[in-house]
């Protein structure tokens, strides 16, 4: 991918002679292009809104009408795109996104700018059609790659028949919080046929990011992609030097719609029964037999495996994405000890695996060195822990195959012999948790401060409510989006207007436990917000906040928080044990991430230094529960947070017609009498 490379300018201006919040209101555009979309083509989309056909259906009964509509209507209109506009397999551009090795790190610091079209497509990248959600025709998603302080400009062009977002997933976003791209949060929808573009500064923070869609399930349809942060000390915050660059996506993979899926998952008496993948991805490749298949339309003539051509006696970086939606993956080479050097952006001191586990949303970089001699190509094996899985999917292959090779010169898959590798002997991983990062040291050592100022319990679990809807809960609230008024805006309108209840926190609901400051610098805004639907933990100044998640769930939950990483002091399966603040802490250099799973009836237990404003999720990252309602909220700095003014742009976007469309379901729509 080219980088369109920007002048040498501060943040809070552009070439444009404009504040970042002017440009953004007025969505100016370069003159060049970026990944093949040129700025006429950008032009000639936004002038003509895209015509859709109306489907109208008239069935009996409410939920037969709903049900039958959204699936028919998302359907239908995506193979007539596919009959006119849309890309052919043929059409869709792939990437095998190896990293330039002669990236200047050192480069002053620069705006680099992308622009991104959002298109339905029908593709078939392992063989099997199925409708996808695509940027500028390339699956997965463009390579976002910059410096830390660099300015990102990213202009989205949603040509989509539904409304999206985009989030910058572990981006701290710090001072840009209305960029987050968190449909209901920080941002109204990308309606269908709108434009909006994302403007941020990369700040205090490097490492291996991902970006991906916010509203309902679309990850799961394809839009995401890779973003990288180079540090300017990237040399000196690496132990082991590597030749090469890579990085390795790796997901589950359904073969319908997710918005299908998830309306049959969110209906009565499911019991968060999660739609179990029908395969997985590497780098958006696979290949399925079609033979096996029948019931689906397939061709695999198009489709390949991936393989990684590595050179022999080198040592190679790669990073590890888990950009799916359900599965945890555990990750092998076979033959192969690797050294983890990273985890979610933060650079450890290298501790050595031969398998690493995985879990949506997280990051791991290893550097692979080439120099094992039985054999000149090997299994790269991603299995995924079908234990946690509910049901069965006869269509269901719960592992996939990539080939390390070391002979570059074969020009073909189809003309080599396939890997003779051994696979490790031991026992495949089969409760779903985050591997054991109890030897995982930062390489930059940042000391936990010794106390918290607030302890916050926090139950997680999946309830049966009315109409027997299995839905998901942190304590007793399950998060219902409101998409035309994000509780970002709703704050900064109420400290605006003066409205206590958002500025007094004294008269919230306290913490669990008060450590050390007074109640009324933290508590859970229980006035302002309807807690049933919106858990909103509010902060004044700068606080340390200790959360304790408790599952009581059968099921695994990889939690993120958005413009954070924590300190994870600990996890563990039962209950925290009662004496383990006093024996168990270790504060002098705990791991820092911001995505860290509690196990099937576990527990973990985290710290947050709030000290960015902001108003941030913090979620499950198995996309079918976030949408069922387990999701809360971190408001913190509010004081800092309710003096902002929201830039007009963002509100406009509250405006548009056609912001449900792609949203999860509400509950009422499931109600009868």
């Amino acid at each position: 991918m080219n980088h369109e490379e920007g002048r040498d300018e501060s943040p809070a201006s552009t070439q444009h002679g404009l504040t970042l919040e002017q440009e953004q209101e007025r969505g100016l555009l370069a003159d060049d292009y970026e990944n093949g979309i040129s700025k006429e083509e950008w032009d000639e989309h936004k002038e003509t809104p895209q015509k859709r056909t109306a489907i109208v259906w008239a069935l009996s009964g409410a939920l037969i009408t709903l049900l039958t509509l959204v699936g028919l209507y998302v359907l239908l209109a995506i193979k007539t795109r596919a009959g006119s506009d849309s890309p052919q397999s043929s059409q869709i551009i792939r990437d095998n996104y190896i990293l330039d090795q002669n990236w200047d790190f050192k480069a002053p610091s620069t705006t680099r700018e992308y622009w991104f079209t959002i298109r339905d497509t029908v593709f078939n990248p392992d063989g099997v059609f199925r409708p996808m959600l695509l940027v500028n025709q390339k699956f997965p998603g463009p390579l976002i790659e910059c410096n830390e302080g660099d300015t990102i400009v990213v202009h989205v062009n949603n040509q989509g028949v539904n409304a999206t977002s985009l989030h910058w997933h572990g981006l701290y976003q710090n001072g840009s919080n209305w960029m987050d791209g968190t449909v209901g949060i920080t941002q109204c929808p990308i309606a269908p046929g709108g434009q909006f573009t994302y403007k941020f500064q990369v700040k205090g923070q490097s490492g291996t990011y991902w970006y991906h869609a916010h509203q309902g399930t679309q990850v799961a349809d394809g839009l995401f992609g890779p973003f990288i942060v180079h540090s300017k000390q990237v040399r000196q915050h690496q132990e082991i030097k590597y030749d090469t660059d890579r990085i390795v996506m790796i997901q589950d993979h359904y073969h319908s719609p997710a918005s299908e899926l998830l309306m049959d998952y969110l209906q009565p008496d499911k019991e968060n029964a999660e739609p179990v993948p029908d395969g997985a991805l590497i780098n958006g490749r696979n290949i399925r037999n079609c033979d096996l298949l029948s019931h689906r339309e397939c061709d695999n003539s198009s489709a390949s495996m991936p393989t990684f051509d590595l050179a022999p006696r080198q040592r190679h970086r790669l990073r590890f994405i888990n950009t799916g939606v359900f599965a945890e993956f555990q990750v092998q080479i076979d033959e192969h000890e690797f050294a983890v050097i990273e985890v979610d952006g933060t650079d450890v001191v290298p501790a050595y695996y031969h398998r690493l586990n995985i879990n949506p949303g997280q990051r791991y970089n290893i550097v692979l060195s080439t120099n094992v001699t039985t054999a000149d190509s090997y299994w790269l094996r991603a299995r995924m822990v079908t234990t946690c899985f509910a049901e069965p999917n006869p269509d269901l292959e719960p592992e996939i195959r990539g080939i390390v090779r070391y002979d570059r010169k074969v020009p073909d898959i189809n003309t080599q012999t396939l890997p003779q590798s051994r696979d490790w002997s031991d026992i495949v991983e089969l409760v779903c948790r985050d591997m054991n990062t109890s030897d995982l040291r930062p390489m930059q050592p940042i000391r936990a401060p010794e106390k918290a100022d607030a302890f916050f319990y926090l139950r997680s679990n999946f309830m049966i409510g009315n109409w027997r809807l299995s839905r998901g809960f942190f304590n007793d609230s399950s998060w219902r989006s409101d998409i035309r008024s994000p509780s970002l805006s709703r704050v900064i309108d109420g400290y605006a207007q003066q409205n206590r209840s958002f500025t007094n926190v004294s008269a919230f609901s306290a913490p669990t436990s008060s450590l050390q400051t007074s109640i009324g610098d933290i508590g859970i805004n229980d006035v302002a917000f309807d807690i049933n639907r919106e858990m909103v933990i509010q902060t004044t100044g700068i606080q340390t906040i200790d959360i304790l998640i408790q599952n009581f769930d059968d099921g695994n939950h990889p939690l993120h928080l958005h413009g954070y990483k924590y300190f994870v002091l600990g996890q563990g399966h039962g209950y925290l044990p009662s004496d383990y603040y006093a024996t168990s802490i270790d504060t002098t250099n705990p791991l820092r991430r911001d995505t860290a799973s509690v196990e099937a009836y576990g527990w973990t237990l985290i710290r947050l230094v709030a000290d960015n404003p902001g108003m941030w999720a913090f979620h499950c990252h198995i996309s079918w529960h976030a949408e069922a309602g387990m999701l809360m909220q971190f408001l913190t700095r509010s004081e800092v947070v309710g003096a902002w003014e929201l830039p007009e742009a963002d509100r406009q976007l509250c405006q548009a017609e056609g912001l449900e469309r792609g949203a999860t379901p509400t509950d009422e729509i499931f109600f009868h009498d």
